[in-house]
């Protein structure tokens, strides 16, 4: 494989020191960049766009070309696994993610398989592997995949979901049932992203998007635990470097030591914890990465300039160990120079940091 250029944000990640604070963006792929709206509408809808090769390749590029980012992130969807496990996965306009036949009892867990990777699911490895090609070792390429906790809420839901109603029966009333599909998606997930890494993506993050709905129990015994697991499960090198994993829960700040405790290496953070207070309670167990909120670029660029300054000052002068990003995902009306500006003023301020 092709030499890295830059492998800043593995070393922050891996708490090595760096010259300056990395920084990407979750979602970075996506609608706020006109190039990627023409791509969406070339290959149709956003599962051919996914499945499509060299388009999803072209639009994990995309954001590399304008911006100074550190690193890639696989365009995909965290609903590969349950659409691969045969739940008839589709989008409805304005709606989101929907399934046509969802789980809603033991018969239904049961009959589920485990998808093969390069079998239902080669397409993502296929992008993986162009990805890796077409980066040429410029920046390392993250892969990912939705948390069994996360992923168990759409299988269950049908789709999205406000109050989770559908799950959280389960979860109380039929808990055997719904750990036997936890512990399927977690068994899924291992191999998925074991043969995201083995095409070559240099780090591995989990999205535990809706881990923060739960209570500080059921968080541990149903989402953090099958979390845990998949840590344990995780091929930790690969190429001659060790391949950092990122878990990520949003709303999950009250859990962050039970979540550095698993043995990952980051633990991402969502804007409504202050950075300063999470780097205390974890100390150098685990690297940070975070947590600008979203909607912070929307405002001009002084007011984002500052943000950056206070959360680069909040995390202080460990010299290493964090990756700086949003709390969660770009939003898709967001002015592209505006997160030009944020990238361009994490590098430039952060140098002090770093001496």
């Amino acid at each position: 494989m092709t030499e890295l250029k830059n492998d800043t944000y593995l070393r922050a990640l891996l708490r090595q020191p760096v010259d300056y604070t990395p920084v990407w963006m979750m979602r970075q792929a996506g609608r706020y960049l006109p190039e990627y709206k023409e791509t969406r509408a070339q290959a149709g809808d956003f599962m051919s766009l996914c499945r499509n090769t060299e388009l999803a390749t072209e639009v994990t590029i995309q954001p590399l070309r304008r911006f100074d980012l550190d690193a890639a992130i696989l365009f995909s969807d965290i609903l590969t696994i349950p659409d691969a496990m045969g739940l008839g996965l589709y989008f409805e306009t304005g709606e989101g993610p929907k399934f046509e036949r969802p789980i809603t009892c033991k018969a239904d867990v049961e009959k589920i398989g485990l998808p093969d990777p390069e079998g239902e699911l080669k397409y993502v490895m296929d992008a993986v592997r162009s990805i890796r090609k077409e980066l040429n070792g410029k920046v390392p390429l993250i892969g990912f995949s939705g948390s069994p906790w996360t992923l168990a809420t759409y299988m269950i839901e049908g789709g999205s979901s406000k109050a989770f109603t559908k799950i959280k029966k389960m979860m109380f009333a039929e808990p055997q049932t719904l750990h036997l599909l936890l512990d399927k998606l977690a068994d899924s997930v291992i191999e998925y992203l074991n043969a995201q890494i083995a095409a070559g993506a240099q780090s591995v993050m989990v999205f535990d998007t809706w881990g923060g709905v739960l209570s500080p129990r059921d968080y541990k015994d149903f989402s953090l635990q099958y979390m845990a697991k998949i840590v344990d499960g995780l091929t930790r090198e690969n190429e001659g470097r060790k391949v950092p994993v990122t878990l990520f829960t949003k709303n999950g700040g009250m859990w962050l030591e039970s979540i550095a405790a698993t043995g990952c290496d980051g633990v991402g953070l969502d804007w409504t914890i202050d950075i300063e207070n999470a780097a205390a309670r974890v100390g150098d167990k685990v690297a940070l990465q975070g947590n600008m909120d979203p909607s912070m670029l929307y405002a001009p660029k002084e007011r984002i300039e500052q943000e950056v300054a206070k959360i680069l000052s909040g995390y202080g002068d460990k010299g290493t160990g964090h990756v700086f990003n949003l709390g969660h995902g770009i939003h898709p009306d967001v002015n592209p120079e505006h997160a030009g500006h944020f990238i361009e003023a994490v590098h430039r301020l952060s140098k002090p940091y770093h001496k």
